[in-house]
């Protein structure tokens, strides 16, 4: 697997879909990842950091997509408040326990992320989404 991942910062669906030809750099805040598989990432993350099962997450529509289809074209998904509130309201211990059993996770299905490295990732999410949420913004993602 090899993709490019941006989480990214915007008012609205509409400017957030903007992203989708040529990613969110230059227009939005945002942060740069790669190699796993964030629509599934952030489904996982909510149900560690706020309950629930990844099942009804998923059947919930949960992340929402909103540009492109999901054919490997590249696709803009949108973060849910409830996940957004949780990232932002976490104590850092909450969020190095949630990046431990994200990466067990992983590691049973086959995919190697580093304890450390989810650490990062999730530690980096947490401060834009504070950034978002002071500015009134919404979290987005975008995969190419």
């Amino acid at each position: 697997m090899s993709i490019i991942v941006e989480f990214f910062a915007a008012p609205d669906d509409t400017s957030a879909a903007l992203a989708l030809q040529t990613g969110p750099r230059g227009a939005f805040e945002s942060l740069s990842f790669g190699n796993f598989d964030p629509e599934e990432a952030v489904v996982e993350w909510e149900c560690l950091l706020s309950g629930g099962s990844f099942e009804e997450l998923v059947e919930a529509g949960e992340p929402r997509l909103v540009a492109g289809q999901d054919d490997n074209r590249g696709v803009v998904f949108a973060m849910s408040p409830r996940l957004s509130a949780a990232i932002a309201e976490a104590e850092w211990s909450e969020l190095k326990d949630a990046a431990a059993a994200w990466s067990l996770q992983r590691a049973e299905d086959g995919e190697v992320i580093d304890t450390e490295i989810a650490e990062v990732i999730l530690s980096d999410l947490t401060a834009l989404v504070s950034s978002a949420r002071r500015q009134g913004q919404n979290i987005y993602c975008w995969v190419a």
